[in-house]
């Protein structure tokens, strides 16, 4: 493709996604085709000879469209929204065009040194604690996903508990069984990197929560005093500002302080609800925050800009370093052996990485710190319309505190009138709910994070609701 063929075709993507934006609300927002209807659309074998570009840009609309469940939609109240608006669009197709792979600072300077200031932008705009700002010991990195964030904090726990005995001799060989401790609600990633990190999910202790659906310090401190006497080491503590299921605030000073009387590392992830502290009066969401070690918050979810960028403090990276580092001759340069700059590549499980940045800087440059503020408040006063309307109707019941841009309410009528109304809604294709269970019963959630979600589509959902109760 000639830059001639690019600008053309280029304009045409960008005037496609202009026009996607516009008449979004058209689309049913969660998909309807059945299993394998979108590959059967498609040939079986590859072309033998290039297509021209208007005919992929076809396909698109004849195939991927009808495949397509659209997180960008205002109607889509499932999971957690993923941020897609026009700067961080634009600032990743910019990292795409210049096909930057910034494993090092020697290989793009620019791509390291735009990161560590716009992690310390964020740690500000949060007004996290010093200690996890670049010009300290600590410093913040771009991942991919907290699931990632998670598992490089274990493996930085399990490095400074056993002084990184584990990484010759394996986590359990030479060295005592080690453990990590999270709420019951904690998120399904922390399983999966205790996995990965080695420990194996039976070394996971799941500590069971309060009538909040938060963790309950006294039952941590218990199991850990246990695991300890009967000879295991307690490694890492996850926290959870904000949990999947309910958006539920584990209680991070209480939590954090039991972690400090037995020296075990505090990873706290805020990939959601961490966004609402960048409002003052949000703030009180992480207070304990100077126990932690670790720290995670998704601006692909609740800050408008693109997935992947999943924003990962530590307060000392030495630990991650040791964890993670390893230099081959071939990725020897100069500055990095001079330690005057940062190689994200120690950070991270992968060697290679993008220039996520670019598109996080984008976002923060272009609607400013009041423009996000303005759009974290405006989803609150969204969230805060709808519950109180739950709570005022005779049919739905709140099923767990809001405490964020979350709601989980339930039909009075149980299980089955919960479930007829979730299938009624995402039928509908105005708006799309996804459930959990809480307290052994069917929970409805309702999400509010969308860029393009304004009052009259919670209007429109409240009207649907009470249309199928």
């Amino acid at each position: 493709m000639t830059p001639d063929e690019f600008r053309t075709h280029g304009k045409a993507i960008v005037d496609w996604i202009a026009d996607y934006w516009e008449g979004i609300e058209d689309h049913p927002v969660l998909s309807r085709v059945d299993p394998g209807w979108v590959r059967s659309q498609l040939p079986e074998h590859p072309p033998e000879e290039g297509e021209p570009f208007d005919r992929l840009l076809g396909d698109v609309d004849r195939v991927v469209m009808p495949g397509i469940t659209h997180w960008q939609h205002p109607g889509f109240h499932a999971y957690f929204n993923t941020g897609g608006s026009g700067p961080s669009v634009l600032g990743d197709l910019l990292a795409s065009g210049l096909g930057v792979q910034g494993m090092s600072w020697a290989t793009s300077p620019a791509a390291t040194e735009v990161e560590t200031l716009v992690l310390d932008w964020l740690a500000e705009l949060l007004d996290l604690p010093t200690g996890f700002r670049s010009d300290g010991p600590g410093g913040g990195v771009i991942q991919d996903s907290a699931s990632s964030a998670t598992l490089v904090a274990l493996l930085a726990a399990r490095e400074r508990t056993t002084g990184g005995a584990s990484n010759r001799n394996g986590v359990r060989q030479g060295t005592a069984p080690m453990a990590v401790y999270a709420s019951e609600h904690a998120h399904s990633s922390v399983e999966k990197a205790v996995r990965i990190a080695g420990f194996g999910s039976a070394f996971l202790r799941t500590i069971p929560s309060d009538d909040d659906h938060r963790m309950r310090p006294d039952l941590l401190a218990a199991r850990i005093d246990g695991d300890i006497a009967n000879g295991l080491r307690a490694v890492a503590v996850v926290a959870t500002v904000g949990t999947t299921s309910s958006t539920a605030i584990d209680p991070v000073a209480r939590i954090g302080q039991v972690c400090a009387d037995r020296g075990v590392w505090l990873h706290v992830d805020g990939a959601l609800a961490g966004t609402a502290a960048l409002v003052p009066e949000m703030r009180w969401l992480l207070d304990g925050l100077e126990f932690a070690d670790s720290f995670v918050v998704n601006p692909h979810k609740w800050m408008l800009t693109t997935f992947d960028c999943s924003a990962f403090w530590v307060r000392d990276r030495a630990d991650l370093l040791r964890a993670l580092s390893i230099l081959p001759e071939y990725l020897r340069t100069e500055a990095g052996q001079s330690g005057a700059v940062i190689d994200y590549r120690d950070w991270q499980v992968p060697l290679g990485r993008r220039f996520r940045a670019l598109k996080l800087w984008f976002v923060i440059r272009w609607f400013g710190a009041e423009g996000l503020r303005a759009m974290v408040r405006h989803h609150l006063e969204l969230t805060e319309r709808f519950d109180a309307w739950v709570v005022e109707h005779p049919s739905y019941e709140r099923a767990a505190p809001t405490t964020v841009n979350l709601v989980c309410f339930r039909h009075v009528d149980g299980d089955d009138a919960s479930r007829r109304v979730m299938d009624g809604i995402n039928a509908g294709g105005e708006a799309y709910l996804t459930h959990t269970v809480l307290d052994g019963t069917f929970t409805l959630r309702v999400a509010i994070g969308g860029e393009r979600t304004t009052d009259r589509h919670i209007d429109r959902l409240c009207s649907l609701l009470d249309e199928l109760a």
